[in-house]
């Protein structure tokens, strides 16, 4: 059963930092791109950044300079590491595994909360 966990939301002050993980289990997901997307209330879902088998990163203007997406194959999971939050942020935020299109799998989401 194919699983994309995340973790690591929760509710920080604006200039504040979060990591966010999301572990892959029920397959390896060495060639698939992975990824994380965002959707704040009456908006759709966004990507956030994601990286290649390769590592090739791609990111949002909206976050980029301020988060760092990185994959560690031997823990079968990727990081998004967040820098200087802005209220702008807070969204659910989502991990994304997905192979040219032809297989797609998401997580359950995590609650990331820019808030003084």
């Amino acid at each position: 059963q194919v699983q994309l966990v995340e973790s690591g939301g929760g509710l920080v002050q604006p200039g504040g930092s979060l990591r966010l993980s999301c572990v892959a289990s029920g397959r390896s997901f060495i060639m698939y791109r992975m990824g994380w997307y965002r959707q704040a209330p009456g908006k759709e879902r966004e990507l956030v950044a994601d990286i290649t088998r390769t590592r090739f990163t791609k990111y949002a203007d909206s976050v980029r300079g301020r988060f760092t997406i990185s994959r560690d194959y031997a823990k079968n999971t990727i990081y998004l590491q967040m820098n200087s939050l802005e209220p702008d942020d807070t969204a659910v935020y989502y991990c994304n595994a997905d192979l040219a299109g032809r297989d797609s799998h998401w997580g359950q989401g995590t609650q990331v909360t820019v808030s003084s």
